[in-house]
């Protein structure tokens, strides 16, 4: 484990494979921390055929910083993974991630296409009803606790138990926010995952996917799974040029599976606990 500042913020991360090998980044979804069980799994298979991984926590997850002066959540995780790899000197990398790690991996590719020598990526959020669910589930809370107890309310909230158990930094961050200004931020970011109809993805239009000209792997989601729709996934594919499109490693009903399971890391429980699965299409894809 190692710790670096970027853009102001204090980064965990840590790096396996041989120093030596090609850089693959691999991001985690929602806020979860970068030893979610299935995330380390794949990093070292990954590793094992040839990469060198960076895992890391993305601000407000796991043991990194977190901040408030970004003009949304994932445009702050996106720019902090791009000063990261520039921090850490990696070349040509990989970014390979899962739901808003997909996300993440889309937008920091964006940001530096040419630094980036692949992407691929699975369950995408979007649709009406998804989106709206990801507006609660990052700042809905958040908004509820601030207007009734004010920023003691929200250091308390669940939500941020694991980020502050790891980095005590967390808590004074968030006592220090001013309440009105924080459900100000909240709103903002909560207002970024609004459905659009003119691109299936928040934080990113379709001249922004135009810029990923690099091979890209991109794997369609079950036509049941709500949070990250079939139909996103499609057209995201129809938006970068020269994608891929390939159907995943499990069926049509993953997510509505794993979505159900207890996020306990010490027993490598979780929702990503069947990543390991996408090791052979990618690494076919990688080595292709």
């Amino acid at each position: 484990m190692a710790r670096i500042e970027v853009g102001g913020l204090e980064l965990d991360y840590e790096l396996i494979g041989d120093e030596n090998a090609p850089p693959l980044v691999l991001t985690p979804g929602g806020r979860y921390p970068r030893d979610t069980a299935g995330v380390p799994e794949l990093g070292q298979i990954f590793a094992g055929n040839g990469y060198r991984v960076l895992l890391w926590d993305r601000p407000g997850c796991g043991a990194s910083d977190i901040g408030f002066t970004a003009p949304t959540e994932s445009v702050m995780n996106a720019e902090a993974l791009v000063g990261l790899v520039r921090a850490l000197d990696l070349k040509n990398i990989t970014l390979v991630g899962g739901s808003a790690g997909s996300r993440i991996s889309l937008m920091a590719g964006i940001r530096m296409p040419e630094n980036v020598a692949r992407i691929a990526a699975w369950w995408f959020s979007g649709g009406a009803i998804g989106l709206a669910g990801l507006a609660w589930f990052y700042c809905g809370d958040q908004v509820a606790a601030a207007s009734k107890g004010g920023m003691e309310a929200v250091a308390e909230l669940p939500s941020w138990a694991d980020q502050t158990a790891r980095n005590p930094r967390i808590r004074d961050i968030l006592l220090r926010q001013d309440p009105d200004e924080y459900i100000a931020v909240m709103q903002k970011w909560a207002q970024a995952f609004n459905y659009r109809d003119d691109t299936p993805m928040p934080g990113i239009m379709p001249a922004d996917f135009a810029r990923l000209t690099m091979p890209v792997l991109l794997f369609r989601s079950g036509k049941s799974d709500m949070a990250h729709t079939r139909r996103t996934s499609e057209w995201v594919h129809e938006l970068i040029p020269g994608s891929i499109l390939k159907e995943p490693p499990w069926g049509d009903q993953e997510w509505n599976y794993v979505s159900t399971f207890p996020n306990i890391i010490a027993e490598r429980r979780g929702r990503f606990e069947r990543w390991p699965r996408m090791a052979p299409p990618v690494l076919e894809f990688l080595k292709g």
